[in-house]
């Protein structure tokens, strides 16, 4: 048993990611999943309702107003989901996605968005109960501002796949824009290079590839005339933010 101290015993982990009453809507289709999610959410101080399928889940957020939704992207009949009759906006909840990572790809047009996120297969619960929270917390990711996304004076444009940082264009490449976006959508939370190899290409081109992107996006969007925006964590990845913001 390793030795303790007065601020607790050595090598002890981490408290885990705790709720604090949301209602969460569980959808797995596979009876050991959902069980191990509902208890597992439960005792993590979360309210829990569970749906089996992608059209139950749809039918329960039309009636009801959830927090956040757990998604397992396994399910069969979330292809079809995307012509149904949606929630209204004002009641369309977060939704954490639980997908293999070789189905990642098809997910890719899903995410992207601040009020999204996903953990692959097998997932740890802690991981889980991390995302989660994050998505609950919502106000620090990036802002909606006359119709584009942003963070400070750094706007983008979805329509014409334009980006500018304060009255200066960036001339961005495809795979430079998606890391921009993916970065601010994200802003203050450290995403590690393999997030950022899955988004950006569908798969992970290798840590040089990502070094090189991440580098050419910097001196475009960080220049002299504005405070810096892009961070890297050694060891641990890549962050977009104000320094006296973080978090």
């Amino acid at each position: 048993m390793p030795p303790s101290s007065q601020n607790g015993t050595v090598g002890e982990r981490p408290a885990l990611a705790r709720g604090a009453g949301q209602h969460v809507l569980v959808v797995a289709g596979e009876p050991d999943l959902a069980e191990l999610l509902s208890t597992t959410l439960e005792l993590a101080g979360y309210r829990i309702s569970l749906a089996g399928t992608g059209t139950e889940a749809m039918a329960r957020a039309m009636q009801h107003r959830y927090d956040l939704v757990v998604l397992d992207a396994a399910l069969p009949d979330l292809a079809g989901l995307g012509r149904a009759r949606r929630p209204p906006a004002a009641h369309r909840p977060p939704v954490l996605f639980l997908t293999a990572y070789d189905f990642l790809d098809r997910l890719l047009p899903e995410l992207g968005l601040g009020e999204k996120d996903y953990v692959t297969k097998p997932f740890r619960v802690a991981e889980v109960l991390a995302r989660m929270q994050v998505l609950l917390r919502g106000p620090n990711q990036g802002s909606r501002r006359d119709g584009g996304l942003a963070y400070c004076d750094l706007v983008l444009d979805d329509a014409r796949c334009q980006a500018r940082r304060g009255k200066r264009a960036l001339d961005l490449t495809p795979a430079e824009y998606r890391l921009l976006r993916h970065l601010l959508v994200n802003a203050h939370r450290v995403l590690s290079k393999e997030q950022i190899g899955r988004y950006v290409w569908g798969d992970f081109r290798g840590h040089n590839a990502i070094e090189q992107l991440v580098s050419r996006l910097r001196r475009k969007v960080d220049q002299e005339d504005a405070p810096a925006l892009i961070h890297t964590r050694r060891g641990f990845g890549y962050w977009l933010g104000k320094v006296d913001a973080e978090v």
